[in-house]
């Protein structure tokens, strides 16, 4: 997860949990981990943020380049 988080240039990627959610990241201003590594915030489209546990974390999915991104559209 740090590993993603902190490559330069940084790729989008979606954390797959272990009850089906999909968590999308596409900035790296949208995570933040704990210090001790337990956990992770993910900030959501609609303002929300969640919390989640990384024991309920499955797995990792790069964004293949040129994914269409949520959000505000460039002018």
């Amino acid at each position: 997860m740090r590993q993603m988080h902190s490559a330069r240039p940084f790729k989008a990627f979606d954390i797959l949990t272990a009850d089906s959610r999909t968590l999308t990241v596409e900035h790296p201003e949208q995570l933040a981990l704990s210090e001790v590594g337990r956990t992770i915030a993910v900030a959501r489209p609609d303002g929300t943020i969640e919390i989640v546990d990384l024991l309920l974390v499955v797995s990792l999915k790069p964004r293949p380049n040129g994914a269409v991104r949520r959000g505000r559209h460039r002018s």
